[in-house]
């Protein structure tokens, strides 16, 4: 039998998980702003059905990413206050994480998006 109040809970947590993260990680705004200027350019382009889910995809992998990156750096937050290279390492790579992701979906995007802007000039 499932339990509600559990699945409830569970999903009160996740909320407050981004929420936190919304709140205390300006790059995760900053992705959710560019995730709204990808959607109203999807539609405004009226791009298609497959193009928009993949832009889909890499939006929800980059919040992922960045989400990964806040969790991580809050963990090596709690670990130690100290300077130690362990912790930077750990901050740097889970940093990197995110940098790769964005790069990844910048390129979808201009692969996706230069055809319909191309055709404006036309």
């Amino acid at each position: 039998m499932l339990d509600n109040k559990a699945l409830v809970k569970s999903f009160k947590y996740a909320l407050e998980g981004i929420y936190f993260a919304l709140s205390h990680n300006q790059n995760l705004r900053i992705a959710f702003v560019g995730a709204v200027l990808v959607i109203v350019a999807s539609i405004l382009f009226k791009v298609t059905a497959f193009e928009m889910g993949i832009l889909g995809v890499m939006i929800l992998l980059v919040v992922c990413a960045e989400m990964i990156n806040t969790a991580i750096e809050e963990m090596v937050n709690l670990i130690t206050n100290e300077h130690r290279r362990e912790a930077k390492i750990a901050k740097d790579v889970s940093a990197g994480m995110v940098f790769l992701t964005l790069t990844g979906s910048i390129i979808v995007g201009i692969l996706i998006f230069l055809p319909y802007v191309l055709k404006l000039f036309r």
